[in-house]
């Protein structure tokens, strides 16, 4: 399965680390964002990276070029930055079936696995990794409301009221349906092309979308403070690791013949 990054971003929220780097090449432990991202897709099954490229393009493509870890890297430019749907529409020349969608800025440990999984079961026309998040925060987000099959009814972007504590976190699968809600798309108050309008197209046209809820974590690095955070969070995942590889080894007996 293909896989489409969203990395076109400027990352001004991010400032200072962003003064001369695109957002997605912003370091958490070392590791570019769009790194974790890549190693992520393709641990996923990712075929191919498809790469949405904006503010300072050159740098991404000068330090992965065509290929990472031997997955071929196609890249395709975003002019200028109208939003999530409007960046979707980019990568469509260069897809050609069903595929994952991440957001370059996000770090995942989590079941991804378990969303492309549902997508190739040919049971849903697009499945989404979500995660609940407390009420006073759901309005950072685009948010869902689902009905009792866990199948997705609605999305909103940012509500001032939302109507669930359930939001997306920035992967997604989806076939080539998709492309022709995002043509369809009005600009929204912000002037921006907004990928849960589209979504909400396909929900109209009688298109299934599923539900999958987080089994782990993940950090939207939206601000230096975040980027803290998720460094934090990756030590203590390492130092868990440590722990387990010392209690494994302390678990062994040797017997002397």
């Amino acid at each position: 399965m293909q896989a489409v990054v969203l990395a076109a971003g400027k990352g001004t929220r991010l400032r200072p680390l962003t003064d001369d780097k695109p957002k997605v090449l912003v370091e958490v432990n070392g590791t570019p964002l769009i790194e974790d991202v890549f190693d992520n897709l393709i641990d996923a099954g990712a075929t191919e990276l498809v790469v949405v490229v904006g503010y300072k393009a050159e740098q991404i493509i000068d330090r992965y070029g065509d290929e990472y870890r031997d997955v071929p890297i196609t890249y395709t430019h975003q002019r200028e930055q109208l939003g999530l749907a409007h960046a979707i529409l980019q990568a469509e020349p260069h897809v050609d079936g069903d595929f994952m969608l991440m957001l370059g800025d996000n770090v995942f440990r989590g079941n991804l696995g378990d969303v492309t999984n549902r997508q190739r079961e040919d049971r849903a026309d697009a499945a989404f990794l979500v995660e609940e998040v407390p009420y006073e925060e759901a309005s950072r987000y685009g948010v869902l409301d689902t009905n009792e099959y866990g199948e997705v009814v609605e999305v909103v972007e940012k509500p001032d009221d939302p109507p669930s504590n359930l939001v997306m976190t920035g992967f997604y699968t989806f076939t080539p349906a998709i492309f022709h809600a995002c043509h369809l798309v009005q600009p929204s108050d912000r002037g921006e092309y907004e990928l849960p309008d589209a979504i909400d197209l396909l929900i109209q046209s009688g298109r299934t979308i599923d539900a999958i809820r987080l089994d782990g974590w993940r950090i939207d690095v939206g601000y230096p403070e975040d980027r803290d955070r998720a460094e934090d969070w990756l030590d203590e995942l390492a130092d868990e690791d440590d722990d387990a590889g010392e209690a494994d080894n302390a678990d062994e007996v040797v017997v002397d013949e």
